[in-house]
């Protein structure tokens, strides 16, 4: 119910930014404002991975590593939980090149974002990985399983379920993170709309179209993340009959 509720939402959505961009006034800006949602969307999908990717390695390695990479995997969590995406995004794009070590925009945008959604997922990974019922492990160390067999077959795939409705709201956050990329001189949606609002000064039209458009992006990682819950949560079903 809920996943068509949102499709339908979606497609109110995009029906809305349809009839708007049939107006002369509003149509104006559209090829600028979906060319500004394609970057939107490319840093979205590279940081997401990118996220996913430092927060399962953070998370292990804060559980299972030896005490100097608990220590720098627990350094990375605090310092990017701790301080601004903003602050990081300008540190990475503008103190690094006093150092000596320039990065292009866009890849500064990733990383940045990456790394700061990650540290809040590697405490959502742990989590999830904790609360697997004790049973589980028991049952994994009864059948002589190794650490990472365990993790592999029985104890991730469980904890797998219990990450995806976590994630959705990080990956949501994500999304709306990238507003921020305007201020390193990435031509995003959010710069493509500064701009043609200082132009035109038409605030309405332009600014009404960014907001759908965010809501469209939203409402889409929305519902691919509700379908994967829901697929998840059947194949851990059909594990546990089975």
């Amino acid at each position: 119910m809920w996943i068509r509720m949102l499709v339908a939402m979606l497609a109110a959505t995009l029906l809305l930014i349809a009839l708007l961009s049939a107006n002369a006034e509003y149509r104006l800006f559209m090829p600028g404002l979906l060319e500004g949602a394609v970057l939107t969307a490319e840093i979205t999908v590279l940081g997401a991975v990118l996220a996913v990717f430092m927060a399962l390695i953070a998370a292990l390695a804060k559980l299972y590593g030896p005490l100097p990479i608990r220590w720098l995997s627990t350094t990375y969590i605090e310092i990017f939980r701790g301080t601004s995406a903003l602050v990081q995004l300008f540190w990475l794009y503008f103190v690094l090149p006093q150092f000596g070590i320039f990065l292009d925009a866009f890849l500064v945008a990733v990383l940045a974002l990456g790394l700061n959604i990650g540290a809040y997922g590697a405490e959502v990974v742990r989590g999830a990985i904790v609360s697997v019922a004790r049973g589980q492990w028991e049952a994994s160390i009864a059948l002589n399983m190794s650490r990472a067999q365990m993790l592999r077959r029985i104890i991730l795939p469980q904890a797998f379920t219990a990450m995806i409705p976590p994630w959705g709201n990080l990956f949501i956050e994500l999304v709306k993170s990238t507003s921020l990329v305007s201020l390193i001189t990435l031509a995003d949606l959010t710069f493509k709309a500064q701009q043609m609002n200082q132009s035109t000064l038409k605030t309405v039209p332009v600014f009404t179209l960014v907001l759908l458009i965010y809501l469209a992006i939203s409402l889409t990682v929305t519902i691919a993340m509700r379908l994967l819950e829901q697929r998840a949560s059947k194949g851990l079903t059909r594990g546990r009959v089975a």
